[in-house]
């Protein structure tokens, strides 16, 4: 009986090592700001595209305007490409269109969307929305960071995070 409890115990100190190494180890990949914390927030965000998933292309398009690019994929599926600021994508209201000299002294016309900070893919299917993808236009991996040969950027880079968007069609009625 003896051999058999030592065993036992020896069988629980073990798990408990291996057990206190596991969450050490999480524990240190949570401190540094981009690890299993980050990978958990990031993989449970709300999904803002979810409400319009459903809507057809024409309802899309009556709230959202006319897209950037169209990106045809097959006779029954098609992206449509947004670059906007803000909640989302909105109609482009009849402004003037600024001029800007360019580099060699000619002029260049600066779009509404030159400014944008986010881009949106909305995917259709059978002219049903299926799928959005938005992101930051400036977006970066957030281990860039780890990358960094000087010190202090990488410090930055760590401190400022990575730059988001959010999605909504704020003339759409959902």
């Amino acid at each position: 009986m003896d051999l058999r409890e030592n065993r036992l115990k020896g069988l629980a100190a073990t798990a408990g090592a291996m057990l206190m190494a596991g969450l050490a180890g999480l524990l240190s990949g949570c401190a540094s700001g981009s690890g299993p914390t980050d990978a958990f927030k990031q993989l449970t965000a709300r999904d803002y595209g979810r409400p319009y998933i459903g809507m057809s292309k024409a309802e899309v398009l009556s709230c959202a305007g006319q897209p950037r690019s169209r990106l045809p994929a097959s006779e029954s599926a098609e992206t449509l490409v947004y670059h906007y600021s803000g909640a989302g994508p909105v109609p482009a209201a009849a402004a003037p269109v600024e001029k800007k000299s360019g580099p060699f002294g000619g002029s260049k016309k600066k779009t509404p969307q030159a400014d944008a900070e986010c881009t949106a893919s909305l995917v259709f299917e059978n002219d049903r929305l299926v799928r959005v993808s938005y992101a930051h236009v400036n977006v970066r991996s957030p281990y860039d960071w780890q990358s960094e040969d000087n010190e202090e950027r990488a410090a930055e880079m760590r401190r400022e995070g990575v730059p988001t968007c959010t999605f909504s069609l704020p003339r759409c009625p959902r």
